[in-house]
C-alpha cells in the first residue's frame, strides 16, 4: 500500500553572501546538515545584476564532498587542480567529486540581459569514500533527457530514473535522485520515492500544494523536507509551479565541517587544512 510523504518542515531561503562577495539565497546549510543527510548545502544563486555576482568564487579547496551546479541562465567559467577547464551554460550540470581533495575556482557571467541563475547542492561523502580520487563530470543541457508525462509535467532529469528514461548522471555514491518538474497550472504529479531516502523540494517558479500536508501553498524560494514514505503528491496552483525535487541514501555518519571541506572528525578536518597550509592537500592531479 502507498504510503505518500508528508511535510516535515517548510523554511524560506535566507539571503547570505559568499566567495568573493556573491549575493545569493541559502535554502539550507551550516546548522541544520543532520535534518537533509546526506546533503549539506544548497545555495539558490539567481540574480539579474552582474555587480552581485560577478566577483564569484574564486580559487579554494574540497575534501570529503561532491558538488553539483546547475544553470538556468548565465554562464559560470570553471577550473581546477586536475586541469579541467570549461563552461557550463544554461541546461548544463556539473557534477564535481571533490574526495581526497581538489582545488578550484567558479566564476559567474551573466547572459546577455545580465541574468546569473542556478543552484549549487553540496553532498556528502560517505567515510569509506572520502579520501577517493577527485572526478569531474560536465553534462551539457543537451545530454540531460525530458520526459513528458500525461497531464502536461515535464521532468528533466539530471539524477535518476522516470518513466523507464535514465538521467545521464549515475553511479554515485548516496544513490540520489535530482529531478527539475515542471507542472502545468493546475496539474497533478505523483513521484514514487524509496521510503528510507531523505527527500526534499525546492520551489523556484509559481506556487503550488503538497496535498497530504497541510494544504498550504508553496512559492518561489520554498524549500520543503519530507516525511518518510514511498510517494510524493504535488499540485500546482494557477501559475503553474517548477521545482527540483531531490533525494539520497542518509550516511548517517558524524560530521566535521568547516568551509568547503567536510570530513568525520575533528582530527581529519585539521589535517585537512594543515595539508593545504603545508601544500600537500593535492592527492592526485591531472587528468
Amino acid at each position: 500500500m502507498t504510503k505518500p510523504r508528508k511535510i516535515n518542515r517548510a523554511f524560506a531561503s535566507r539571503p547570505t553572501m559568499e566567495g568573493a562577495g556573491v549575493h545569493l539565497k541559502r535554502a539550507f546549510g551550516f546548522g541544520d546538515e543532520h535534518l537533509f543527510d546526506p546533503f549539506l548545502l544548497m545555495d539558490d544563486f539567481r540574480g539579474d545584476n552582474p555587480s552581485d555576482y560577478i566577483k564569484g568564487f574564486p580559487w579554494h579547496p574540497h575534501r570529503g564532498i561532491e558538488t553539483i551546479t546547475y544553470v538556468l541562465a548565465g554562464e559560470v567559467v570553471h577550473g581546477d587542480s586536475m586541469g579541467n577547464r570549461g563552461v557550463i551554460a544554461a541546461g548544463d550540470v556539473q557534477w564535481m567529486t571533490a574526495g581526497s581533495g581538489i582545488i578550484h575556482q567558479e566564476m559567474p557571467k551573466g547572459d546577455d540581459q545580465g541574468r546569473m541563475y542556478g543552484f549549487q547542492l553540496w553532498a556528502n561523502l560517505p567515510a569509506s569514500r572520502k579520501m577517493m580520487d577527485p572526478r569531474y563530470r560536465e553534462v551539457k543541457s543537451a545530454q540531460i533527457p525530458e520526459v513528458t508525462l500525461e497531464g502536461g509535467t515535464i521532468v528533466r532529469l539530471i539524477c535518476g530514473e522516470v518513466g523507464g528514461v535514465t538521467a545521464p548522471v549515475r553511479d554515485i555514491v548516496i544513490d540520489p535522485q535530482y529531478l527539475d518538474i515542471s507542472i502545468p497550472a493546475g496539474g497533478e504529479y505523483r513521484h514514487a520515492t524509496k521510503p528510507d531516502h531523505t527527500v526534499f523540494a525546492y520551489v523556484f517558479e509559481g506556487e503550488g500544494f503538497f496535498p497530504d500536508s497541510s494544504g498550504m501553498n508553496h512559492g518561489n524560494g520554498s524549500l520543503i523536507l519530507f516525511d518518510s514514505g514511498d510517494e510524493i503528491r504535488m499540485l500546482a496552483g494557477s501559475a503553474g509551479m517548477r521545482l527540483l525535487l531531490i533525494s539520497g541514501c542518509p550516511l548517517d555518519e558524524p560530521i566535521s565541517w568547516y568551509g568547503p571541506i567536510v570530513m568525520n572528525t575533528d582530527e581529519e578536518l585539521e589535517l585537512a587544512f594543515k595539508e593545504y597550509r603545508e601544500g600537500s592537500f593535492i592527492k592526485k592531479s591531472g587528468r
